[in-house]
């Protein structure tokens, strides 16, 4: 009997853990909706500074980024996020793809060859931030690719997650999925609260510096 009650102890105690190391992640993830984004410095693939700073009064979406993740291929090959750049920029969003991996890990790039690679996927964002020392990842504890985060003009965090409801790689997903970057900016367009602020982004893990 003492041997079941100690295991019942362990037992109660790792589900203890487990929903701990489940819910502090989510909790420090959603503080931080509603309150200021970071703001940040970066050069784009066109060599040009940029800064949340400098689009205040503008939606923006930030959008992690890795060309070798499966889960991002989900969203490009489909034309997926190429169709969602060009929706909202067209409504005056601005949209910044960052590519945070470092030099020698999946996903990293030069200016050059992500310029080739929008080219090549007919993708529009508004442009594209070689975040390689992982600054802006850093300041958005930045943890899948894709990962979305909306800003509205006033420069506060309105969504944080993952672009959708389908945390798999197969295009196939993505018909019938929520798209939560579509679903937050159509609701504060409109003056809505945002339905669905935070959610668990899954994909690839962003590839820092060891």
């Amino acid at each position: 009997m003492v041997w079941k009650f100690q295991l019942s102890r362990l037992s109660s105690l790792f589900a203890s853990l487990v929903i701990t190391s489940t819910l502090i992640p989510s909790l420090a993830q959603e503080v931080r909706i509603g309150a200021a984004a970071p703001d940040f410095k970066a050069t784009d693939s066109n060599g040009k500074a940029e800064s949340l700073d400098q689009y205040r009064g503008k939606y923006v979406v930030l959008e992690w980024h890795n060309q070798g993740c499966p889960y991002t291929k989900k969203h490009y090959v489909s034309g997926n996020m190429q169709a969602l750049q060009k929706k909202w920029t067209a409504k005056d969003v601005v949209w910044l793809t960052v590519i945070s991996s470092a030099p020698g890990e999946q996903g990293y790039v030069t200016a050059g060859q992500e310029n080739s690679y929008l080219t090549k996927m007919h993708a529009v964002p508004t442009a594209v931030l070689l975040d390689s020392d992982a600054k802006v990842a850093r300041m958005y504890s930045a943890k899948t690719t894709p990962q979305m985060v909306v800003i509205d003009p006033a420069g506060k965090v309105i969504y944080d997650g993952a672009i959708d409801d389908k945390p798999t790689p197969d295009p196939e997903d993505i018909r019938g999925a929520k798209n939560y970057v579509d679903e937050a900016l159509t609701a504060a367009m409109a003056g809505k609260a945002v339905p669905t602020p935070y959610t668990r982004p899954y994909g690839c893990s962003v590839k820092y510096a060891e």
